[in-house]
This record gives structure tokens, C-alpha cells and sequence, in this order.
């Protein structure tokens, strides 16, 4: 695996990467937006093809050097421990099966009970400010 740093030896070495290559980033994840998605995700991009001009690699109309700097590291195969974009999240919760009956332990009712109270916390917090949502 070839990591790519922002720096000046990492820009010029980005540039002669060849058409085909799968370039991967680590995008970072709102946990506002997604609460239950992982806080750092993989995305990868492939270089299509080389600028005329300048004669370096561009992954559609942006260049691997810009990919480079808003990212500040790129990497040429998957990095390990960190989950694909495009792969599917780790199931939470999921059918039972046909016992219907299942008891909780103590940690469980535990973790409900405090999941229950912080969103009445949070809830009560937002009427004081005015805000519904």
C-alpha cells in the first residue's frame, strides 16, 4: 500500500499515478447527521484519466493533487480497520426468529433506561430554548 502525504515530495509523486488506479480517502462522519454510522468512513475514487495540459492524473474533472490537499493523505489500497462507504453498516438489531420471548440482562435495561432519560433530558433542554427540533 503507497501513502500519499500533503506535502511537496507527496503532490509530485500523486501526479504520475497511472489511469486505472483506485485512489482511497478517510472521510469523516457528522454524528449529528448519522448517529449510528461509524465516525470515520473509506472512499475511494479511480484516476480515469490524464490532463492534456498539465499531464497529470484527474479522477473526473478534479485533480488527484487537489483530492491530496483537501484530504491530506491518500492511499492506493483500502486502509484496514476503517469501513467502505459503499459496503453495508454492521446490523444492530435484527428479526428474532420464531422465539418471540427474549430477556433482557441487567446492562441492557440499564443502557435503555439512560438512552430514555438523556433524550427527555435533551427534549426538555430544547422547549426551554424555544426550539422544537
Amino acid at each position: 500500500m503507497t501513502v500519499y502525504r500533503n506535502n511537496r515530495r507527496g503532490m509530485k509523486d500523486i501526479q504520475s499515478v497511472p489511469k486505472g488506479t483506485t485512489l482511497y480517502v478517510i472521510e469523516e462522519v457528522s454524528r449529528r447527521v448519522a448517529p449510528y454510522e461509524d465516525s470515520k468512513l473509506c472512499a475511494r475514487y479511480e484516476v480515469t484519466h490524464h490532463n492534456g495540459v498539465l499531464g497529470g492524473a484527474m479522477i473526473g474533472s478534479k485533480s488527484v493533487e487537489q483530492l491530496l490537499a483537501e484530504h491530506g493523505t491518500v492511499y492506493t489500497s483500502q486502509p484496514s480497520g476503517v469501513r467502505g462507504i459503499w459496503e453495508p453498516s454492521p446490523q444492530v438489531a435484527g428479526p428474532l426468529g420464531n422465539d418471540t420471548e427474549r430477556y433482557l440482562d441487567e446492562t441492557e435495561i440499564r443502557g435503555m433506561e439512560k438512552q430514555v432519560r438523556d433524550a427527555n433530558d435533551d427534549r426538555r433542554k430544547a422547549k426551554r430554548r424555544g426550539r422544537w427540533l
